[in-house]
């Protein structure tokens, strides 16, 4: 049996209790188009798989895919591509499976932030994703204006994305086990954005948290003035926390486009 690799930041989930929440909260159905990203084992690969009658698995270890195919491999419906999830084209394979992915994934914590981002770049070929991550982050991507937890990746995450944390996994559940809590969080992608998205929108998003003590006056003086951010119906002293996602999108609006 494969030895996990820090360098893929692996923990592979062995714990029967969680495995099998995992499943109960992804319901997977005869006929949708399931992912699995790094299914390691395949704890959950065959229950996905038997749910929903077909599974595509993206698996980056060579040893760990060479161990899927001798278990797996007999079954015709089920594909396995051995390949960086980073680079991976999810919108190519939605076209061939002909419907939107439904993603699942126990995601190494040095890449889950920016895996996630790669999806939501093609939200039309994403109807959900069911996540594993490490708990402080799906803390913030699921907290709410106001909220310590709150912060950018919960803003920019927010047009796309409503995002559900579901349950916790204690570090036990893991072997190795990791040095903190998990969580599972769904998100339910929306093909279109709830309002306007653009690169205005992450540069008043990362402008206005890189000084999140600042009040918006302040902290985006760079960008627009106080009677600019008035004229949104927000207050210019208020703090970068307590504006609401699409609060952001009125002030990226401000900007001139290009």
């Amino acid at each position: 049996m494969p030895f996990a690799r820090k360098r893929f930041g692996q923990h592979f989930l062995h714990d029967a209790a969680a495995i099998s929440r995992i499943v109960e909260a992804v319901d997977a159905r005869p006929g949708e188009a399931v992912v699995e990203i790094g299914p390691g084992r395949g704890v959950l690969t065959t229950r996905l798989l038997d749910a929903a009658g077909a599974l595509d698995a993206i698996e980056i270890d060579r040893d760990l895919a060479a161990g899927l195919r001798v278990s797996l491999g007999h079954r015709a419906e089920f594909a396995l591509h051995t390949a960086d999830a980073l680079e991976f084209d999810f919108d190519a394979l939605a076209q061939q499976r002909g419907r939107r992915l439904r993603v699942v994934g126990n995601l190494p914590y040095n890449i889950s932030t920016p895996l996630m981002f790669h999806l939501l770049r093609t939200p039309a070929a994403i109807a959900d994703l069911h996540v594993m991550l490490q708990k402080e982050v799906v803390d913030r991507m699921a907290a709410q204006p106001g909220n310590g937890d709150y912060g950018r990746l919960t803003v920019m995450l927010a047009p796309w994305a409503e995002v559900e944390s579901l349950f916790d996994v204690s570090p036990d559940s893991f072997r190795p086990p990791p040095q903190v809590w998990s969580s599972v969080a769904r998100l339910t992608v929306r093909a279109e954005p709830r309002f306007p998205v653009d690169a205005r929108f992450a540069k008043v998003v990362a402008t206005a948290f890189n000084q999140r003590r600042k009040t918006l006056r302040n902290a985006l003086k760079t960008l627009v003035d106080a009677a600019g951010i008035e004229s949104c119906g927000i207050d210019p002293g208020a703090r970068p926390e307590t504006l609401t996602p699409a609060e952001f999108g009125m002030l990226a609006r401000l900007l001139p486009s290009g």
